[in-house]
């Protein structure tokens, strides 16, 4: 497994380290040198500061998500959990965030989650996010997604994934097992070309499939 970090920091970037089963590939201070990072050691994860000089976080989170053939997944790094450079990460395409005062041992078991697959983020979180910044963040980076290749049903169970409701609660609410729900979420994201369920909460909201502040 290989990680990369970036953030505000003194001293040479340190490479090569392992933390509890982790290769840290490579360290940056700045935007800039995170993006080059990135470009020269191509970790799996990348742990994101949000703010950081020369190149901020989430255009440099944008420029790594961007174009590039097997991406790495970013978590991002923040100190407010309701911050609309969070929205705007995820938009971006970023796996999920964690707070700053995260303990280690959570901060190894996240990467590990994103590391594996999983969204770091819970859908109903992501939706308090969405809601509260999707129509206030003009010329953040949309993911724009025509939904046009769904069938109804998938249709169904994006709307209610972007509601927050996780795969026991959308089994029961449509009558279907949950590895029904599981195949169905997969092909939805295999088919608007998502990563994760975070990226198909805010794919639903700025396709309008879902409105903020819409009935549950």
């Amino acid at each position: 497994m290989g990680g990369a970090e970036s953030g505000e920091g003194d001293g040479e970037p340190d490479q090569g380290r392992t933390a509890d089963g982790i290769d840290v590939v490579g360290e940056a201070t700045n935007g800039v040198e995170a993006v080059e990072a990135v470009r020269r050691t191509r970790p799996d994860v990348v742990l994101m500061d949000i703010r950081m000089p020369e190149l901020d976080g989430l255009e440099a989170t944008r420029r790594i998500l961007t174009g590039a053939d097997g991406e790495p997944r970013v978590i991002i790094l923040t100190t407010f959990d309701l911050d609309h450079y969070v929205y705007a990460a995820l938009s971006a395409g970023a796996s999920g965030f964690l707070l700053k005062d995260v303990t280690p041992e959570h901060l190894v078991a996240s990467v590990r989650m994103v590391r594996s697959g999983d969204a770091l983020l819970a859908p109903a979180i992501t939706r308090r996010l969405v809601e509260r910044f999707a129509d206030r963040a003009p010329g953040t980076a949309a993911l724009h997604r025509d939904l046009a290749a769904l069938t109804p049903r998938e249709l169904e169970v994006l709307q209610l994934l972007a509601r927050g409701l996780s795969n026991a609660e959308l089994a029961d609410r449509l009558h279907l097992s949950e590895a029904t729900v599981k195949t169905h979420v997969a092909r939805i994201l295999a088919k608007l070309g998502l990563r994760d369920r975070v990226q198909a909460v805010v794919v639903a909201y700025e396709t309008g499939l879902v409105t903020p502040g819409g009935p549950d």
